[in-house]
C-alpha cells in the first residue's frame, strides 16, 4: 500500500514539472504568436527614424563658382546618402537637409574647407636690350590668389573703320571697331606654397608705320606675344621667355618673381 502510494505522489511530481514546463515555454514564446500569420520567425522591432533638420551655410571665402561646386561635392560625397546638399550661387550658400550628425559633419568640412586663399604679388620685369646692351625696363606688379586669375593692360584704344553701314544711303555711316594697343599681362596661379604653378600670357601690339595695302584708312599691327605654363617657387625669379621686337634689331626678356602677401 505504501509503495502505491509513493508511485501515486511521484507521478503526480513529474505531472507538475511538465506542466510547469508547458507554462514557462508559453510566456517565453507568447510575443511571438500574434506574428504566426506572416513568419515563423519572431521578428526585432524596428528602429525609430532619426529626425531631420534644416540649415543653410554661407562660404565667406569662395572667389569663383568652381570653389563652391568643390565643397556641395565633397558633402555630397561624405555625408550620408539620404543627405541632401544645394547651392545658391548668387550668395555663395550651401543649403543642407540630413540628420544631427551629418549637420555635425557638415560643420566641420566647411570649417577645414572654406578658408582664406594665398595671395602672391608678381613682379613681371621686362628688360629691353639692343646688340646686348640694356636700353630700357619695366617693372609691373600684379596681386594673384591661389586659383584666381589677374589681367592687366597698358596703352590705347584704336579706331579702326571695318566697313559702311549703308553704302547706297546718301549720307553713309562708317562702322568702327576698337582695337588694344599696347601692353597686356595676363597671370593665373595653382599649386601649392611650395610650388606654385603660373600661367602668364605677354602680348604687345603697336602700329606700323608702314599702311595697309587694303586700304589707307587701315593700319598695321604690329603684335608680340608669349604665352606658357612654369613652375615658380616663391622668392626666385623666373625668366619667362625672350622675343625680338619686329620691325627692329630690339629684344626683350620677361621675368617674374612671385612673393607671399598673406
Amino acid at each position: 500500500m505504501r509503495l502505491n502510494t509513493d508511485e501515486s505522489g511521484k507521478r503526480r511530481r513529474n505531472a507538475i514539472r511538465v506542466f510547469a514546463g508547458i507554462a514557462l515555454a508559453l510566456m517565453f514564446f507568447a510575443p511571438c504568436a500574434g506574428a504566426q500569420t506572416q513568419s515563423t520567425d519572431c521578428k526585432a522591432a524596428e528602429p525609430k527614424p532619426v529626425p531631420e533638420t534644416y540649415q543653410t551655410f554661407y562660404l565667406t571665402n569662395v572667389a569663383q563658382v568652381s570653389d563652391l561646386v568643390d565643397i556641395q561635392t565633397d558633402l555630397r560625397n561624405m555625408l550620408s546618402p539620404k543627405a541632401r546638399v544645394y547651392s545658391m550661387q548668387s550668395q555663395n550658400a550651401l543649403s543642407l537637409r540630413g540628420t544631427p550628425d551629418d549637420m555635425q559633419l557638415a560643420q566641420k568640412m566647411i570649417s577645414e574647407l572654406d578658408r582664406p586663399k594665398k595671395t602672391y604679388r608678381l613682379t613681371y620685369t621686362i628688360t629691353e636690350t639692343e646688340s646686348g646692351k640694356r636700353v630700357g625696363m619695366q617693372s609691373f606688379l600684379l596681386i594673384v590668389g591661389l586659383g584666381q586669375k589677374t589681367d592687366f593692360k597698358q596703352g590705347s584704344r584704336v579706331p579702326i573703320v571695318t566697313g559702311v553701314a549703308d553704302a547706297t544711303a546718301s549720307a553713309q555711316s562708317s562702322q568702327v571697331q576698337y582695337v588694344d594697343v599696347g601692353l597686356s599681362i595676363a597671370a593665373s596661379l595653382d599649386g601649392s606654397a611650395d610650388s606654385l604653378k603660373l600661367h602668364t600670357k605677354v602680348e604687345q601690339t603697336s602700329l606700323a608705320e608702314e599702311k595697309s595695302a587694303v586700304g589707307a584708312q587701315d593700319p598695321v599691327m604690329r603684335q608680340s606675344v608669349l604665352d606658357g605654363t612654369s613652375t615658380l617657387l616663391p622668392g626666385k625669379p623666373l625668366l619667362l621667355g625672350s622675343f625680338d621686337l619686329p620691325g627692329g634689331t630690339r629684344k626683350q626678356e620677361v621675368e617674374v618673381v612671385a612673393e607671399l602677401v598673406r
